[in-house]
């Protein structure tokens, strides 16, 4: 059996910036990450390279911006009045979440701040960055009806991952301290 469409994936990995070395996040001693394959449930360059391979596989894998979460785009970078931000203690570099024009949900990262203004940046928090993949599979089986029309493993949305994009609502919320891999977050156009 190897991955192709419809098929429920469980994959262990590690992820670093290919450029830098940095690990950026992993699963490796936790859960596998289950996605279901076709659905876009991670990001496209990580999916392509593991079409077709079978259990137990192995490999790295290196995403170009394109094929990961695209490139930063500097209109997604945005100065506000401090005041949208009341009741929040705001420090550079921490991720606060809001509500999208579609009601989504979406992360931005405060980029830094002053007496008056906070620069937040609405790019997701990899993009820009060419991604190293170490992958292994560790479960591969046929996804049930009730799993490929809800296209969710399960038949039902997992929690974790992060995906940005969009416009923040007046309302921020800081980022939980702990968040799921940001690997199964998928792809936001």
């Amino acid at each position: 059996m190897t991955i192709k469409n419809d098929m429920v994936v469980g994959i262990e990995y590690t992820l670093q910036d290919a450029n830098t070395k940095e690990q950026l996040d992993t699963n490796v001693g936790g859960a596998p990450l289950e996605y279901i394959a076709g659905k876009g449930h991670i990001i496209p360059g990580l999916e392509a390279k593991l079409e077709g391979l079978e259990n137990g596989s192995k490999i790295d894998v290196v995403v170009q911006p394109a094929d990961g979460y695209g490139e930063v785009n500097q209109d997604a970078i945005q100065t506000l009045p401090i005041e949208q931000f009341a009741g929040i203690e705001l420090e550079e570099g921490m991720a606060l979440y809001g509500t999208g024009e579609n009601g989504e949900t979406v992360q931005v990262t405060v980029k830094s701040l002053s007496e008056n203004d906070v620069t937040i940046d609405y790019n997701h928090p990899m993009a820009g960055k060419t991604l190293m993949f170490t992958v292994a599979v560790l479960s591969l089986r046929e996804a049930t009806a009730d799993e490929i029309s809800a296209g969710m493993v399960g038949g039902h949305q997992q929690d974790g991952g992060c995906c940005g994009g969009g416009h923040c609502d007046d309302t921020p919320e800081p980022a939980p301290k702990e968040e799921s891999g940001c690997c199964g977050g998928g792809h936001c156009s």
